[in-house]
């Protein structure tokens, strides 16, 4: 059960052009932006850095996707990682390479730069960071300093959304949450104690 309840989304017709814009990112309006909701600034402004964030960029939205499944699975929030999955499978991730992202090391699926990008996304999700000189060294050889910024950006952005959905216990949306468990249980992913 969620700590704080989403509020509903009738209830705030005046943002209803900013819930329109994240539904149609995600295929869902998610319960976190319903919560932020209750502070109408902090939810449109996250919105909005969200969306730059996660555009389409000098890093491609699928390697966005999955840095941030990666980072949301080793900060241990399933909710993040049942939105992030089913949206790089949305924007054309391979079900097999989606599938295999926790193998990312050893799957021959991904090549050294993806390899590179998760590997700091790993380490980066866990307290305190355990990303390393050499993890940096290794992501620049593949990416520039503006595509290691979106790296980064993606990195940091989950971190917010990971600690936020974990402290409120947000109630998982049904449809990520069948997604997740339909294309992710067989790989270990379980739904968080706070799934609807």
């Amino acid at each position: 059960m969620a700590r704080l309840e989403p509020l509903r989304r009738e209830e705030l017709p005046q943002y209803e052009a900013t819930f329109r814009a994240v539904e149609a990112a995600l295929g869902v309006l998610p319960n976190s932006t319903l919560t932020m909701a209750r502070h109408p600034q902090l939810m449109e402004a996250f919105a909005a850095l969200n969306a730059i964030v996660m555009a389409e960029g000098r890093v491609g939205g699928v390697l966005k996707q999955l840095v941030a499944t990666v980072v949301s699975a080793a900060a241990g929030c399933t909710y993040c990682q049942a939105h992030t999955s089913h949206v790089a499978e949305k924007r054309g991730s391979a079900a097999d390479k989606l599938a295999q992202v926790w193998d990312f090391e050893t799957s021959e699926l991904f090549s050294d730069a993806e390899r590179a990008a998760l590997r700091v996304a790993r380490g980066a999700g866990v307290t305190p960071s355990a990303v390393t000189d050499e993890d940096m060294t290794e992501l620049r050889r593949h990416f520039d300093d503006e595509q290691v910024v979106e790296i980064v950006a993606v990195i940091a952005n989950f971190g917010f959304l990971n600690r936020w959905n974990d402290t409120m216990a947000t109630e998982l949306e049904r449809s990520p949450l069948a997604w997740a468990q339909q294309h992710l249980g067989e790989h270990g992913w379980q739904p968080g104690k706070h799934s609807a």
